[in-house]
């Protein structure tokens, strides 16, 4: 029996958001990999607007939103009535829930810790401590259930394969792939750029080559040529939500690679922790349009002639036809039949 494979834990997913006594601090993946620097938010607004400039990104929110509520708790702790801690809190979450409506992970911890900070008034329990508490243990649940998808993941990731992904999954994909990497099979990684914050090339790459996997880099426009050349064995993204109808939504740009390995018989795998029960259809889900200026620059350098304007929807939707298999925590599953998610439990 081989001895089991060491895959090392990516900087960005190790060293991501940090909650500290007198602040949060988040890791600025604007500029990473060539800078190391944090962000210091020493209230949740701090936090909201860090968000909303891209400090952070993919599931970095969930674990910025959820120190942003820990700082909000603090904060209310100061306030002398019961009531008006409620309602800071609430506020709080409102604001952060706003800052980028399309992944649903935002709303759902906020959600958590709301719930935490009312059994806390209710038992009059400070809230900061039974808040950060929630706020760490919902990290930790998070990077769980990432790792048991994973396991599910790998089983759909042949020995010798070729991975495309596109933008930066965060532990979906670096869990994937290191459990690919555990059952001694070989994988490579082909990503996409990912304009115009090139997410693939600064995050993914790095992050799949600090795990050992042979990575190589393509600009977004090449996907379909290499697949009709047979050079890529699966697409693999996360979404950042799937409906319960199985409609992908995730960064744009998925849904035009989605059609082009449909083209050419390339299995589309869909990475989420769960379907989203409070979307039953796409007509559910909020598309964020960005600033089209975005578009123009690149790392803080403008790209494009200054007689122009950019457009910039930060999100697209791919129907379950494009998409061969939904992996979750629970397993995989058809997009024809995301209601057996749910099976057993009630609506």
């Amino acid at each position: 029996m081989t001895d089991p494979v060491d895959v090392p834990v990516p900087t960005i997913i190790s060293q991501n958001v940090l909650i500290e006594p007198d602040a949060v601090r988040i890791l600025d993946r604007r500029v990473f990999p060539f800078e190391k620097t944090w962000v210091t938010c020493r209230n949740h607004e701090e936090v909201a607007k860090a968000i909303e400039d891209m400090v952070t990104q993919s599931s970095g929110p969930l674990f910025a939103a959820a120190g942003g509520m820990t700082l909000a708790a603090r904060d209310a702790d100061r306030l002398a009535a019961a009531d008006e801690r409620r309602e800071f809190m609430a506020a709080a979450g409102r604001r952060l829930v706003d800052t980028r409506k399309t992944n649903n992970q935002i709303r759902d911890v906020v959600a958590q810790l709301l719930e935490v900070t009312g059994t806390a008034l209710d038992t009059g329990e400070p809230l900061a401590e039974a808040v950060e508490r929630a706020a760490v243990a919902a990290g930790e649940r998070y990077l769980s259930r990432s790792r048991v998808m994973g396991e599910h993941a790998a089983v759909l990731i042949p020995d010798g394969a070729t991975v495309l992904t596109h933008c930066w999954a965060e532990s979906y994909i670096t869990e994937t792939l290191a459990a690919v990497l555990r059952s001694g099979k070989r994988v490579e990684a082909i990503c996409t750029e990912t304009r115009p914050y090139l997410q693939g090339a600064r995050l993914t790459s790095e992050s799949l080559a600090e795990m050992g996997v042979p990575t190589r880099l393509i600009t977004d426009g090449m996907a379909a040529h290499l697949m009709s050349r047979g050079q890529i064995t699966r697409f693999v993204t996360a979404a950042d939500r799937i409906t319960m109808d199985g409609h992908v939504v995730n960064k744009v740009g998925t849904l035009q690679i989605a059609i082009s390995a449909h083209a050419f018989d390339v299995p589309y795998v869909a990475l989420v922790q769960a379907p989203d029960r409070q979307a039953p259809s796409a007509d559910a889900v909020e598309l964020e349009d960005r600033d089209g200026d975005e578009v123009l620059h690149t790392l803080g350098r403008r790209t494009a002639s200054h007689r122009v304007t950019g457009i910039y929807p930060a999100f697209d939707i791919t129907p379950p036809r494009y998409v061969r298999t939904i992996v979750t925590d629970r397993g995989r599953f058809s997009p024809q039949d995301l209601e057996s998610y749910y099976a057993g439990e009630r609506a």
